[in-house]
Parts: structure tokens; sequence; C-alpha cells
């Protein structure tokens, strides 16, 4: 299930959690959680308009348990992160 949420510049972020779509089996799921750290998650959050998605790192309660300001500081970094590295 995709979650949305507008930012301050009004770009709507939808997020999903990576691998969301290829069912509920323990190795996909397993495919979604970040190595050695059990308690997260891939989440890939694409702006309106089709520009570049980000991949961040969350909570695996990060659908319903995750502040919206929370998760657009995690998109905003990571964005940060890599017009740093280009």
């Amino acid at each position: 299930m995709a979650r949305e949420i507008t930012d301050a510049d009004g770009i709507t972020w939808s997020c999903i959690q990576a691998f969301a779509g290829l069912g509920n089996n323990a190795e996909k799921v397993d495919a979604a959680r970040v190595s050695g750290h059990e308690e997260l998650v891939h989440v890939v959050c694409t702006p309106s308009g089709g520009a570049q998605s980000v991949r961040v790192e969350l909570p695996d309660s990060w659908e319903k348990g995750l502040p919206d300001d929370a998760l657009l500081r995690k998109i905003h970094a990571r964005l940060s992160e890599e017009q740093a590295q280009s």
C-alpha cells in the first residue's frame, strides 16, 4: 500500500515498501529488510512529475507509525546525499 505525503514545495511523494508487490513469503519479506538491521526496511519514494525516485531506510512500522515530517526529513536527507555524490 502506497503512502502519499506533500512537502513544503508542493511536491507529492508516493512511498511504497521495496518488493511489496512480490508477495508475502519469507524470501520476499527478507529482501525488503535492511541488511544488519532487522527493524528497518527499504522504501522507495517517487515525487509527483516522475522525477528520480529515492530509496530510504525506515522502521518497518513506517506506514502508520512514522510522522509525515519525519518521513519528509528522510527523503530530503537522501536527496541531499545523492546530489552531493553526483
